[in-house]
């Protein structure tokens, strides 16, 4: 999370027993499969690269049978791509038989700047527990070393702390055995004239394959929850993708499970030991179970799960419009949170509106399906809240959305409108052309952020320049070292960390996985 303040409030939480048991029976099969490094590697400093380092193949990874190492000696493997998995080797004494256990540390990183920085010197303002380091002493040589943990990473820095004058250590069968619920087979070729499409579509894949696991991770290295924000992407990828529709059923019917007292549903939630909801609530991020619904009916059908989970849905429109003030506008104080993006100085209030817009003509949608009473209070509302977002919000001197005490024009605000399509089409489609044009200073931080804003380009026709920004955003992480797309990027500003460290960051993370949602869906 970031410094901003958030809602973290203990609530009760009422548990449907039977939405928790439906989401267990759906509980994936994990698939596994064997990897092996590639290469030792090398870290320089280089301004040049991101975060300042650049990692050099020295020499291939078969050579590792021939050496071995002595106290104060450590190497890097490059596994060659990034894997999420336990970690196993084969640990032999080299000399006299020891006669004092070996201490050896092992660092993993998804980055080169995590093989180069030490640990010990993180300033972050969140735990280091999250920092991927592992100090282990083997007392029994020769034999099998597996880490009980999972890690997330394409490189692993092996240290030899200490061992005795009498003896060495050899390192042999150095494995990665990688889980995923996500099955490859099912993920169409993608055919493509355009390279740089096709390598964004393939890193996209792989960032969406390595965060589903017995649910929708929001980062393997770095929540390791379920949060309905990344749920949201992560669900349409996965539609044009690996086709596990079990798998967002599973999630939706854990989040209906686990509602408090007043039926709000949390942020995310937690799987082990238990089924346990945390105790942060986004106003949007609750709203976004209504959209995340939507999109999962229409594209399984499954009209079972949809009555079941309805009153869930509708329950979170309910709780969004008691957020709003005497002018029918969402309340602007220091009494709710939504995240919309990480950006300290971004005011929230007219990009959570089109939110709530937003999950309104959804919800609209889901009632029609159901013929439901609740279609006609939701015209009702959609009408009012639409009007009153053009009455307050709307500059038609300035051609923006306007947020806040302080009238802050936002990227944001500018996109959930066009979202919600408060104006007319082409009202919408100009003022998508004026935000690319002038660029307010208020602008995107991450790329759940940069998801909406293709959402909202295609809306409006503008292809094109959704394929542009495509490839100038999530190209240009490739061309950063990108293997798997990150869970914070700034073109920018690079240095960008919403935690004081970039060593912190994940750099496989749902959110951005979405490009090729938008290549397959809308064939760009």
């Amino acid at each position: 999370m970031n410094k901003q303040k958030i809602q973290t409030n203990k609530r009760t939480i009422k548990r449907n027993e039977n939405f928790i048991k439906t989401a267990e029976q759906l509980k994936p099969e994990l698939l596994q499969t064997v990897a092996h490094p590639d290469h030792f590697a090398a870290i320089s400093e280089d301004l040049s690269a991101i975060h300042g380092w650049r990692i050099h193949h020295t020499a291939p990874a078969a050579e590792l049978a021939g050496r071995d190492y002595g106290k104060g000696d450590h190497f890097i493997l490059d596994f060659g791509t990034h894997l999420v998995g336990f970690i196993s080797m084969f640990i032999k004494p080299v000399g006299s038989p020891p006669d004092a256990p070996l201490r050896l540390r092992l660092t993993f990183g998804e980055m080169p700047v995590e093989m180069a920085e030490p640990f010990s010197q993180y300033n972050g303002w969140i735990s280091s527990s999250w920092l991927q380091e592992e100090t282990i002493y083997i007392d029994i040589m020769p034999g099998l070393v597996e880490l009980p943990r999972r890690y997330s990473f394409r490189y692993v820095k092996f240290e030899v702390l200490d061992t005795s004058p009498k003896y060495r250590v050899a390192f042999e069968e150095i494995a990665c055995r990688t889980v995923t619920s996500a099955d490859n087979s099912r993920v169409k070729p993608l055919i493509h004239e355009d390279e740089m499409m096709r390598e964004i579509d393939k890193v996209s894949v792989k960032t969406l394959q390595n965060c589903m696991q017995d649910v929708f991770e929001d980062g393997p290295k770095r929540d390791r929850r379920l949060w309905l924000g990344d749920l949201r992407l992560q669900a349409l990828a996965n539609y044009e993708t690996f086709q596990h529709d079990k798998l967002v059923k599973r999630c939706l019917y854990l989040f209906a499970g686990l509602p408090d007292e007043n039926g709000q549903v949390a942020a995310n939630l937690y799987t082990a030991p238990a089924y346990i909801a945390d105790d942060t609530y986004f106003f949007d991020y609750s709203l976004l179970f209504v959209t995340t619904l939507h999109d999962y009916y229409f594209a399984a059908e499954d009209l079972s799960t949809l009555v079941e989970l309805w009153p869930t849905a509708f329950r979170q429109i309910e709780i969004a419009l008691d957020r709003l003030d005497d002018h029918g506008l969402v309340k602007d104080d220091d009494s709710w949170y939504s995240f919309i993006d990480w950006h300290e100085k971004l005011n929230k209030q007219a990009a959570s509106q089109g939110v709530l817009i937003y999950a309104m003509k959804q919800a609209l949608k889901l009632a029609e399906v159901l013929e439901s009473d609740k279609g006609r209070f939701l015209q009702k509302q959609l009408q009012e809240t639409s009007s009153v977002a053009i009455a307050h919000l709307w500059d038609k001197q300035m051609g923006y959305f306007l947020s806040g005490k302080e009238k802050q024009i936002s990227w944001a605000s500018q996109i959930w409108m066009v979202l919600a399509e408060v104006l007319p089409e082409a009202e919408n489609r100009q003022l998508m052309q004026r935000l690319l044009s002038e660029q307010p200073g208020i602008g995107l931080t991450t790329p759940y952020m940069h998801h909406y804003l293709v959402e909202a380009l295609i809306q409006v026709g503008e292809k094109e320049q959704a394929v542009s920004h495509i490839k100038g955003y999530w190209g240009e992480m490739i061309k950063d070292g990108a293997d798997a797309f990150w869970e914070a990027y700034d073109p920018n500003d690079k240095s960008f960390s919403p935690y004081g460290s970039q060593l912190i960051n994940s750099y496989c993370h749902a959110w951005s996985c979405t490009p090729s949602y938008f290549i397959r869906k809308f064939h760009l």
